[in-house]
């Protein structure tokens, strides 16, 4: 059992490393989904204005889990205004922090579905850092296909796998 263990911590371990060192490599991809990131992040911002959020209230409602299309790491515009609340609540509470974790559908290679949940999840990261939110607050993780919302082999069930939740911590 103890072997076991010690198996599992190595071999997460490993995973962790082999993502840190995978993320630096895909960075022309990244580029490309941080231009579409960022051009819909400043309209949001313009369009709505200052959002305020002071109380933990005022965000206990927003969604918190936001979906990618296939193949892709760029904030859909449906979730804009729920990241903006997200995003003005943080600010404006610099001693509360998100977790943000990355997901996949199963199909690709688990290497590529965990490069693909990082960048979802830092895409979120960059939005919330351009409407205000201090780097430190944010903290990304990939889950790749590793943690499906649905089980399943069809279009409906892999839509719902291409994801980022966005998770409060109490510390």
């Amino acid at each position: 059992m103890r072997a076991s263990n010690v198996t599992k911590a190595v071999a997460l371990a490993l995973s962790v490393a082999w993502v840190a060192g995978c993320s630096t490599s895909g960075t022309s991809e990244s580029t490309g989904s941080t231009a579409g990131t960022d051009t819909g992040s400043t309209q949001g911002v313009s369009q709505n204005g200052g959002v305020s959020s002071s109380s933990m209230d005022d965000v206990a409602n927003l969604q918190t889990v936001f979906y990618f299309d296939f193949d892709q790491s760029v904030v859909k515009a449906n979730g804009f205004a729920d990241l903006e609340k997200h995003a003005a609540y943080l600010a404006a509470n610099p001693s509360a922090q998100v977790i943000l974790e990355g997901h996949a559908d199963e199909r690709g290679t688990r290497e590529y579905n965990m490069a693909l949940g990082e960048r979802r999840a830092k895409a979120v990261s960059r939005f919330l850092q351009v409407n205000g939110v201090s780097g430190t607050q944010v903290e990304s993780i990939s889950f790749g296909e590793e943690k499906p919302a649905v089980l399943g082999h069809s279009d409906s069930s892999w839509s719902q796998n291409r994801r980022v939740e966005l998770k409060y911590v109490s510390r």
